[in-house]
């Protein structure tokens, strides 16, 4: 387990000059929130300008002001941040409860041998809890080590064996991920994979080649795994393409895996290229690099797909901005935003990817900080935030990991076109795709249970027109 992550507070006072070693200090330095808050300006390593010449000189510091409402959106961010952290303690006594609730059923059944003749629906001893709310067990995995998701992949190799030996081919126990085993749990507020199951025979004539790929992806990972190194998923199809055809084939069957042994995608070291970028106010260890977000140019980071590499988060941020745009992205880092507002900018260029899921869902757990959300205008935008707070049914067996709760719709909203006179020029009017997008938001369980958001999705239906982030920031740029 990575150590805990760090808050590091904020200070008026003067930084220090710049140890030309890097240290797992943060980039900017301490004092407390209150002082912070009421403090017209802030100086610190992350706001240093250096100007590196052919002598190797290094330049002097300069003082970044903090935009003049900041305290008032600050001391928001604070109401919204001891809001979290009542709903984290809730869920924590929630849980204990849960689990006390489990181990006195569990006691009963021993007491009783009928009760105990019974087969266990619970397919883990992780959903076990979760199935007592919604009467049935879940499929969700959990993580592990190298030397565990090799030994259970030996595992179903022996069994494989074992039934070829025996002259019967070979079959495999799956945990459906059909869109009919895909389950809203309104407690959870994510998407989480049922209980369902079934099998992959190589007996059978429509099931060989999907048994004879899924057997050559457990040899390939194991392979990976005991060589301790990481391959994207396009290296992987490229093992063996003639078998694969198509990466959606050897993709499926990766997923697969990892619900039969019930580990995270990224315990099996397959990764999908970076895509994600961080800026601002936010230091970390990657793999025994120290990592400063403020000081890595204007784009910022790349966000690491081995997440599990990271360590020593530290950061003095008030919230995360969530953008969906690179190009509002970009606006934002050019401008220093993370220093006016001392915040983390994070955008995944449109959908989400799994490693910037996973690096926003492990900031918010780690550092306690809420995450406010900037997304188009238009259903797509929406759907991009419920990923990010709900999952996606693709990954929904690693919904824990994944998933963000609580992120806080910022905008744009249908609502501020007209509340902020936004130019007729900048607003687009809705297609069929949009409108029918809009319309399978509005029969989706975690649309229904926010009336803000469906309110805005009727707004949006009723007035048939968007707008994008970028078009309304140009907009407004135009007019200065």
């Amino acid at each position: 387990m990575p150590p805990k992550s760090k808050r590091v507070k904020r200070s008026s006072s003067a930084a220090s000059t710049t140890s030309s070693t890097p240290t797992a200090e943060p980039a900017v330095p301490s004092s407390s929130p209150a002082a912070a808050a009421s403090s017209s300006a802030i100086t610190s390593d992350a706001n240093a300008t250096v100007n590196a010449t052919a002598s190797g000189t290094v330049g002097t510091r300069r003082i970044v002001q903090l935009a003049d409402d900041a305290d008032e959106v600050l001391a928001k961010c604070r109401e919204l941040r001891e809001e979290l952290k009542q709903k984290a303690e809730q869920n924590k006594e929630s849980a204990e409860t849960t689990i006390q609730d489990n181990d006195a059923n569990a006691n009963r059944q021993d007491a009783n041998p009928i009760a105990n003749a019974k087969p266990d629906s619970s397919v883990s001893s992780a959903s076990s809890g979760i199935a007592s709310l919604r009467g049935k067990s879940i499929i969700e995995v959990s993580e592990m080590s190298t030397t565990e998701v090799v030994e259970a992949i030996e595992s179903v190799a022996i069994q494989i064996t074992n039934q070829v030996l025996r002259k019967k081919g070979f079959t495999l126990e799956i945990p459906s991920r059909a869109s009919s085993n895909q389950i809203y749990v309104p407690e959870l507020d994510r998407i989480v994979l049922g209980e369902k199951r079934g099998t992959r025979s190589f007996l059978n004539a429509k099931e060989a080649r999907k048994s004879a790929i899924t057997a050559r992806v457990m040899q390939l990972l194991h392979t990976v795994l005991l060589k301790k190194i990481h391959i994207t998923k396009r290296d992987l199809f490229y093992t063996d393409v003639k078998l694969f055809v198509d990466q959606s084939d050897s993709d499926g069957c990766l997923d697969d895996i990892a619900t039969m042994i019930g580990c995270t995608r990224s315990n099996l070291h397959v990764v999908a290229s970076d895509k994600g970028l961080v800026v601002g106010r936010i230091s970390f260890v990657e793999d025994g690099d120290f990592i400063d977000c403020t000081k890595m140019g204007v784009g910022g980071k790349a966000i690491p797909p081995y997440i599990d590499k990271i360590t020593d988060i530290r950061s003095d941020a008030e919230f995360v901005l969530l953008v969906e745009k690179e190009a509002a992205y970009m606006r934002m880092a050019e401008d220093r935003f993370y220093h006016k507002y001392p915040c983390i900018v994070i955008t995944a260029k449109g959908q989400p990817d799994v490693a910037t899921r996973m690096f926003l869902s492990r900031l918010t757990k780690e550092l306690g900080i809420p995450v406010l959300g900037l997304v188009d205008s238009d259903p797509y935008g929406l759907k991009i935030l419920s990923v990010y707070m709900s999952g996606s049914k693709n990954m929904s067996y690693d919904s824990a990991s994944l998933t963000t709760p609580d992120i806080k719709w910022l905008g744009l909203r249908p609502s501020d076109l007209d509340k902020f006179d936004l130019p007729e020029q900048c607003r687009l009017d809705m297609t069929e795709n949009d409108i029918k997008t809009g319309k399978e938001l509005l029969k989706e369980d975690f649309i229904k249970k926010n009336k803000e958001w469906m309110k805005e999705l009727e707004i949006m239906r009723q007035w048939g027109s968007m707008q994008e982030i970028h078009m309304a920031v140009y907009s407004l740029i135009a007019d200065l």
